[in-house]
């Protein structure tokens, strides 16, 4: 009976750690609301070969999208705005242990596909890694943006729905005036219910 008790207190804390991690990864992180910035920067969120080489987007899609990306970027740096990078890593025991669970271990941190894909290693100005979907969460992104006096961001990448949409929504938090390139995102299923909320919190969708 001893042991029956031993176990199933363990299968529970293990179950609430696990929801715990899940928890954390979906999390949209406050920081303090920026004062009056005048520059401008593109994000370009989790644009790895893990994600961009075998996130279950077609060819077609990631074609399209792809060359709005590029034009983005053309564009930023027509007008002197910063190319920053986000890419994920799992590195929080809880978050690693969901990614193993229910993400194929994608982008645990040290594993093979963290690394920005081909088309786009070259572009960022600035790489930052990111732990949960939120790139604000660990307070390295919030630092970047404010040594470069940015207060308003564009973003395209992956996923619309879950880091995309954290991002934005963390950005904005915090005062950002932000857009979301829809075309220069990708999503594995139906968008419209992260761009209510996106919208309905400030956040333009383009």
């Amino acid at each position: 009976m001893t042991f029956a008790y031993i176990s199933g207190g363990a299968c529970l804390l293990l179950v609430l750690w696990i929801g715990y991690g899940v928890k954390r990864i979906g999390s949209i992180s406050q920081g303090e609301v920026i004062g009056n910035r005048t520059k401008s920067a593109l994000l370009l969120i989790d644009l790895q070969s893990v994600f961009w080489d075998n996130g279950g987007y077609s060819d077609e899609a990631r074609q399209s999208t792809e060359k709005v990306i590029l034009k983005e970027v053309e564009t930023a740096r027509a007008q002197s705005h910063q190319v920053i990078a986000v890419r994920q890593e799992w590195s929080i025991p809880s978050t690693k242990a969901v990614a193993r669970l229910t993400m194929k271990g994608q982008a645990i941190e040290g594993s093979a596909g963290t690394e920005l894909a081909e088309a786009f290693s070259s572009l960022p100005d600035h790489v930052i890694v990111k732990r949960v979907q939120d790139a604000f969460e660990t307070g390295e992104l919030d630092a970047l943006l404010g040594q470069l006096d940015v207060g308003k961001l564009r973003i395209v990448g992956l996923d619309l729905n879950y880091c995309v949409q954290k991002s934005a929504l963390a950005a904005r938090s915090r005062g950002y005036e932000v857009t979301v390139v829809k075309d220069g995102t990708l999503s594995v299923s139906s968008s419209e219910t992260a761009e209510k909320r996106m919208a309905s919190q400030g956040v333009a969708i383009a």
